[in-house]
């Protein structure tokens, strides 16, 4: 159990990759708070790992509400007595091409992606050095190859890998470590996207080593574990591929 009750804050956690790595971090001992939007998904996630890990929960929340951020932190920390891991995986955009890019998209994927991981690192930090815990926050090939019509997404994910970093460089010394991982997974979305752009996703899917999207549990969660778990902690301010091999950095 290489997780045994270290408190976990998951967002985006009612589906897709976030539920995914919450149920691979239950079964290492986990207490999973998934925080999303969807207060039916929520309920059902929350349900489902309560029975694997009984003092999980889920918490409702709009992460555009930039201002209620460290409250939502704080309660997390007042109800636990601690946290141990801040996984930052909610993240919304529109794809469209660069030239048709508009403000709103723009501010679509920051207020979602960038915003929020900025300011729950703000404030999980102080509560982090407490237990020398661990930050993952989630980067994309969409930005590190600059697939087209994905500029807005693209350009958020680069500063969170950004800021990761220099998270990983001010607080090194004080046990926190700051990694990200960039995945492909078949998810809920993913297989939305595979029915309203069929082609796109056979070319994407053609470029896959592994010859298959990775399971939201078993390949992206798996990786989730050992980053928030005591085997990594010599470890801060990378960037994890967990793509097939789609992309080989160098």
């Amino acid at each position: 159990m290489k997780l045994q009750d270290k408190v976990v804050i998951i967002t985006g956690g009612a589906g897709g990759i976030g539920a995914g790595m919450g149920r691979a971090m239950a079964k290492e001992g986990a207490i999973i708070v998934a925080i999303d939007v969807n207060p039916t998904a929520g309920e059902k996630i929350a349900a489902e790992l309560q029975q694997i890990s009984p003092k999980s929960s889920f918490v409702q929340a709009d992460l555009t509400d930039h201002a209620n951020l460290k409250s939502i932190v704080d309660d997390i920390v007042a109800k636990y007595g601690r946290l141990d891991v801040l996984v930052n995986n909610a993240h919304a955009s529109k794809q469209v091409s660069f030239l048709e890019t508009t403000p709103a998209d723009l501010a679509l994927s920051m207020d979602t992606g960038f915003y929020p991981t900025w300011y729950l690192m703000q404030a999980a930090i102080p509560h982090l050095k407490e237990t020398k815990g661990n930050i993952i926050n989630f980067a994309s090939g969409a930005g590190l190859k600059g697939h087209k019509t994905q500029a807005a997404y693209a350009a958020a994910k680069e500063a969170i890998r950004g800021i990761t970093r220099v998270v990983a460089n001010e607080f090194g010394a004080d046990g926190i470590t700051a990694n990200l991982i960039s995945p492909i997974a078949n998810s809920e979305g993913v297989q939305a996207w595979a029915q309203a752009q069929p082609e796109y996703y056979q070319n994407v899917l053609a470029g896959i080593p592994m010859g298959r999207f990775g399971d939201p549990e078993q390949d992206i969660g798996r990786v989730a574990v050992f980053l928030a778990s005591e085997d990594s902690k010599y470890i801060t301010g990378q960037t994890f591929m967990v793509d097939g091999g789609s992309i080989m950095l160098h």
